[in-house]
């Protein structure tokens, strides 16, 4: 039974696992102070267009943002964010175990706006008795599939300028917000208009990697005692260089966004063909469909997917995610047996 709930259900793309091969037999100073990483990180920041960023290797995205925001809030200060994403919903409160408040708004695209920023400002205003906002979260892609346009993160960071705040955008799925069709961002913008984000590694072929890339200088300071203090900082951080050089290497990791996005496209069309909706515009690698509730339930009996919501009596929202391991093969026997069973 061939699994869609994910993008990361096999343990790396070839490349990626030869990079990490090709280490046997070698020797590295420990916690990433190798110079085999820090090679890495000069490549991932002479693509990026900030040769004064920092970079720093993390094995899991729960953990990028559990030390990236407990080290930009001090103690009184919250974070920003929408209901639906990862920070409030899937990573078990961990922002909160913290002592940091996850203030949460509602947008339908999955994507916060000024408006969103300034009703949260109206609320607290300059009042001690409240937590203090001073960091924006968002992802790209948002976890309903959708992505950031450029003038949407130009018109963020100017909102975030005008009241004191830091704007960080995580990237677990960073390659498919980039090369959707729908997407004029680059990566180059990114690291012009963020204050702090991470390039995800694990959801788009790594085994376990993600890179944090801090921009604004006055968030570098002992960012690696917060690491440590965390339980990020890993001995043996030369592995997760090495599979960012894999990625980084001949730009395989945008060529694999676009891979995913364009099979992830194909389940569109067949969707779109028999006249089925989307809980949100499909634009990434996720598709969120909303089909009959036998429909469904016959899919899920010949695919391992997610049901995400009943979004009206009768109906299901079913996600299908495509990975760096899906084949072509793989969407046609999908969409042949689709087929039948409308």
């Amino acid at each position: 039974m061939y699994s869609f709930q994910n993008d990361y259900n096999e343990i790396a793309h070839p490349k990626v696992m030869d990079a990490l091969n090709n280490l046997t037999g070698k020797r590295f100073d420990g916690y990433g102070t190798d110079r085999y990483t820090h090679q890495i990180a000069e490549r991932i920041r002479a693509r990026i267009g900030r040769l004064d960023a920092d970079i720093h290797f993390f094995n899991g995205g729960t953990i990028t943002n559990l030390v990236a925001i407990s080290h930009v809030l001090r103690p009184h200060q919250a974070v920003i964010a929408i209901d639906s994403c990862h920070i409030a919903t899937h990573e078990t409160g961990a922002i909160e175990a913290t002592g940091h408040k996850v203030i949460t708004v509602s947008s339908n695209s999955g994507k916060i706006e000024p408006q969103h920023i300034q009703k949260v400002i109206a609320e607290h205003g300059n009042d001690e008795h409240m937590v203090q906002p001073k960091l924006v979260y968002i992802s790209n892609s948002t976890e309903i599939g959708t992505v950031y346009r450029k003038q949407e993160l130009q018109q963020l960071k100017t909102e975030c300028e005008k009241h004191g705040l830091l704007l960080f955008m995580d990237g677990a799925r960073l390659a498919s917000g980039l090369m959707s069709k729908e997407s004029d961002l680059s990566i180059e913008d990114i690291a012009q208009l963020t204050d702090i984000f991470y390039i995800g590694g694990t959801k788009i072929g790594a085994f376990s990697a993600e890179a944090l890339v801090i921009l604004n200088p006055t968030l570098k300071s002992d960012i690696r005692y917060s690491i440590k203090q965390r339980g990020g900082l890993q001995a043996k951080g030369w592995l997760l260089a090495a599979q960012f050089d894999a990625l980084f290497t001949d730009d395989l990791y945008f060529q694999l966004g676009q891979y995913i996005n364009s099979l992830a496209g194909q389940l569109v069309d067949v969707f779109t063909k028999h006249g089925f909706e989307f809980l949100a515009p499909p634009e990434s690698n996720q598709v969120f469909v909303i089909l009959p509730n036998s429909l469904a339930e016959q899919l899920i009996s010949h695919y391992k997917l997610y049901k995400i919501c009943e979004p009206e009596l009768g109906k299901s929202c079913l996600r299908l995610c495509t990975s760096w391991s899906t084949t072509q093969q793989d969407i046609d026997q999908f969409i042949a047996i689709f087929e039948k069973l409308v």
